[in-house]
């Protein structure tokens, strides 16, 4: 809360300088002339399949939107915006109304507008042209409700940024990334082989209508990534030559201006690098805005290494002699490793947990395959097998992540989870199959169904609908705690039971009895949470802290 309000403080003061330079972004538009900007005629053939000439979008039985689209950035942009109209709607409502969520005063929320306006200004100065012209495509179907925040265009760049400003910001806590690579002695076959857990979550319903893009540019590489309506930017991806791309959130200043999002980084390596030189080359041509590790896996050569990025420099963590690599949420290059913020994030984050927790999977599991990498992005404990509690942002599957994604580079495939999380099967694409045997008016999933990995076993157990009992329970108890309601006995109880092993569960209640003054049931409470795994350095800390308060009180 006292960041929050430091926040609001820093963006009253910039209310000062809001006009200066915001009048030329706010109206600024790509150079459409020399692309035909006529809007594609979508032919619905059922609730789950759309078509716009050679274009496509269908929901497979898993869940999965299915979108194909090909020719220049306005064409990919408007037919992407056109098959997926409703669902980009919905989507747009889905971030506003959970910004709503963090920020509710109607006053505040127009401070943030026209902060907004100011703090981007200098955005499409740091996008591609032919990425600006994409988003304008998709940004034509936007909804015009929400004109107030941006006109349509600019709050479709507006979201490209928001992954960028959601992790600089760490009140949003919106992003935890866990990801792996390993290859020669490593795997079953010796080729490289890749998985990630991408946890940006906004809530549950942002993750329902996740989409798996195939991308067939005019220039550049055929490829498949990720995505959600209304993205172009790359967060997981590959191309026809085997090179993946993914991104993971490392600490950051809150930033003074947008630069160039890392989405749209890393979108253009997906589409125009084929091997690990190419990809530095295009990184290297970029300013960011915030820091990130990029994880670049490459079938040619037949590796992965890490591109950290910050906005003052870049380094490529690149270790000889090794068969895999591991990232989690800090840098691991000489130029950043011993940066002041990347020790305070190592220290009071769960990145460096995580990542033990992935050399300790990966130890275990001496040839990676498929199989076993699914196995350890749906992996829910913690160090030397501990329970964690279902949700912690110490285990790699934290039950919140938007998607879990396995590449095999080589053999140009890829796995994708279905929902909910990591949890549902994983879908296998051969993008060899989508690219060159596809037919313009088929109206099947592009899926390998015979390579498809089975939901996770844990999805039929009591444990799992209890965790879905438990984040009802949960919202309910913040918010009793936020009204200062009174809470029963019962409720606490049952609270507890639905998630034994979370520290939550027992700091939530050692809150609310220190709110009305049982001291005693407060101690008890905060003393249970500490003999849990409690997720970072600073929380561990606040509970000490209350202990204390309360012994001072109880004597």
């Amino acid at each position: 809360m006292k960041n929050r309000i430091l926040l609001f403080f820093f963006i009253g003061f910039l209310m000062f300088f809001i006009s200066c330079g915001t009048s030329k972004s706010m109206h600024h538009k790509p150079d459409l002339s020399a692309y035909n900007a006529s809007k594609p005629i979508v032919v619905k053939k059922s609730d789950s399949v759309f078509i716009s000439g050679k274009n496509s979008l269908l929901k497979n039985k898993q869940g999965i939107w299915e979108l194909y689209a090909e020719g220049d950035p306005l064409e990919i942009g408007l037919n992407t915006g056109a098959l997926t109209d409703s669902l980009l709607k919905n989507q747009q409502q889905i971030f506003f109304s959970k910004v709503k969520d963090f920020i509710p005063s109607a006053f505040q929320q127009k401070i943030l507008r026209q902060f907004l306006r100011w703090y981007n200004r200098k955005l499409y100065l740091n996008v591609p042209e032919e990425y600006q012209t994409e988003i304008y495509g998709v940004s034509e179907y936007t909804s015009d409700e929400l004109n107030n925040i941006a006109p349509k265009y600019q709050r479709g760049l507006y979201l490209h940024a928001a992954h960028d400003i959601g992790h600089a910001l760490q009140d949003l806590a919106l992003v935890g990334c866990s990801s792996f690579a390993a290859w020669n002695e490593k795997t079953e076959d010796g080729n490289l082989i890749l998985g990630r857990n991408f946890d940006f979550y906004v809530n549950d319903a942002f993750a329902e209508n996740k989409i798996v893009a195939f991308i067939n540019p005019k220039a550049g590489y055929k490829f498949m990534m990720v995505t959600w309506p209304g993205m172009i930017g790359a967060v997981s991806g590959m191309n026809q030559e085997g090179l993946t791309v993914t991104i993971n959130a490392s600490k950051s200043k809150i930033p003074l201006i947008a630069k160039t999002p890392i989405s749209i980084l890393t979108r253009e390596i997906l589409q125009h690098a084929k091997n690990i030189d190419e990809a530095i080359s295009i990184a290297k041509k970029r300013k960011v805005f915030v820091s990130e590790s990029i994880m670049v896996g490459s079938a040619n050569d037949n590796k992965a290494i890490l591109i950290e990025v910050s906005p003052t420099k870049m380094d490529v963590y690149d270790v000889p002699n090794t068969d895999q690599l591991i990232c989690s949420n800090h840098f691991q290059g000489d130029e950043f490793k011993n940066d002041k913020r990347n020790q305070k994030q190592i220290i009071n984050s769960h990145s460096e947990y995580r990542f033990e927790r992935m050399q300790e999977l990966l130890a275990e599991n001496p040839k990676v395959n498929p199989e076993i990498a699914s196995e350890i992005l749906r992996n829910k404990n913690g160090l030397k097998n501990i329970p964690l509690g279902y949700g912690s942002e110490k285990a790699l599957n934290q039950l919140m992540a938007h998607h879990g994604i396995i590449f095999k580079p080589k053999e140009k495939l890829v796995w994708v989870s279905a929902n909910p999380y990591q949890l549902g099967e994983f879908v296998c694409y051969d993008l060899n199959s989508v690219f060159g045997e596809r037919k313009n008016d088929s109206l099947n999933s592009f899926q390998k169904e015979n390579l498809n990995i089975a939901k996770d076993p844990f999805l039929e157990t009591a444990a799992f609908r209890n965790y879905k009992k438990f984040k009802v329970e949960d919202h309910k108890i913040d918010s009793f705690l936020e009204n200062k309601e009174t809470i029963s006995p019962e409720f606490i109880q049952n609270y507890q039971s639905l998630n034994p092993d979370y520290w939550v569960v027992y700091y939530k209640a050692g809150l609310y009895f220190y709110q009305i003054k049982d001291f005693q049931q407060a101690k008890l409470n905060f003393e249970k949470a500490l003999t849990k795994e409690i997720t970072t350095l600073p929380e561990k800390e606040k509970i000490e802290k209350y202990l204390k308060k309360i012994k001072r009180k109880l004597k």
